[in-house]
Formats: C-alpha cells, structure tokens, sequence
C-alpha cells in the first residue's frame, strides 16, 4: 500500500511540475500585441495601422452574427449571413468576408469627408461672425 502511494504522490508532483514549468513558460516567452507590433517592418507595421479599424468592424459583425445564430433555434450552418466556400450554390462572386473591404474604405473616406466639410463649414461661420462683427452703424467710420 505505501508503495503504490509514493508512486501516485511522485506522479503528481512531477505532472504538477511539468505543468507548472509549461504555464510558467507560456506567461514570460510570449509576447505582447505591442511587442509583436514593435518588431514588425515599417511596412507591416504601416498595413497593419490601416487596417485595424477593419478588423475591428469585423469582430463588431461576427458578434452580431454570433448573437443572431444563439437567439435562432436553427441549425448553425444556416442562420448567419457567412457563405461557406465549401457550399455547392458557392461563386467567386459572392464574397464569405464579414465586411467587404472596398465598401469599408468608402465608407471610411466618406466619413472623413463629411466632418472635413463640417469642420470647414464651422470655420467659414466664424470669419463670417467676424467680419459682421466688424461691420455696423459708426458714423465716423467711411466704407
């Protein structure tokens, strides 16, 4: 009996150890997001910048997607909008990504646009506001 005990408490303390020794590992050998951006070239590194915004309105999508498929009662493969490559109705043409990437960049530059013009729009009332300022009824004054 004390034999097959030593043997049981051995095997654990090693498995414990190889364990231990693995999620040690794993927590001080891998890197960071920003260590892993910060060893990128400047070129991966300036593709990256530009498509965050992107990925980051693919994870929005695919939690819709993900809330839609939980509150349906159908079977996974049917309820989200994703088309997979492997369906036999599948054509090149219509497209599986969550978000079309050339609709997304239009939109973007569309955006940025819009506030571009409504910053200029707020700039031109103000030089407006002080050229009226300037302007009144001063009988000294000859225009």
């Amino acid at each position: 009996m004390s034999q097959s005990w030593l043997l049981w408490k051995r095997s654990l303390i090693t498995g414990g150890g190889i364990i231990g020794s693995g999620v040690l590992l794993y927590i001080f050998t891998t890197p960071t997001e920003e260590q892993l951006v910060a060893k990128l070239s400047p070129e991966l590194r300036a593709d990256y910048e530009r498509n965050k915004e992107l990925r980051r309105k693919e994870q929005e999508m695919l939690m819709e997607i993900v809330k839609q498929t939980a509150a349906s009662n159908d079977p996974v493969w049917k309820t989200g909008p994703i088309v997979s490559p492997w369906d036999r109705d599948f054509t090149p043409s219509r497209e599986s990504l969550l978000v079309k990437r050339e609709r997304f960049e239009k939109e973007q530059a569309e955006k940025k646009q819009r506030e571009e013009l409504e910053r200029l729009k707020a700039e031109a009332k103000l030089v407006q506001a002080d050229e009226n300022k300037g302007r009144g009824w001063k009988f000294w004054r000859k225009d």
